[in-house]
């Protein structure tokens, strides 16, 4: 099972499952993080958090115990 955290720099991701529940999950739901969406990894904290990804057309910045919820291929 590979996270999103696993994801190198330049790297990219589609969205297989979201794991969590409640306001966590609704929390990455709405920034755009759903199944199917294709994440691309930018750049990454210099003590490794937060990291910055693009998701449908913008830049976020994402916490890697975040990161860890989100299953992709």
């Amino acid at each position: 099972m590979k996270t999103l955290r696993d994801i190198k720099v330049g790297g990219t991701a589609k969205v297989v499952k979201i794991n969590g529940e409640g306001a966590i999950k609704r929390r990455i739901m709405d920034m755009g993080i759903t199944k199917g969406v294709e994440i691309y990894v930018r750049k990454m904290a210099p003590l490794g958090d937060p990291m910055e990804i693009t998701v449908r057309g913008y830049e976020l910045a994402f916490r890697k115990a975040d990161a860890e919820m989100i299953i992709v291929e």
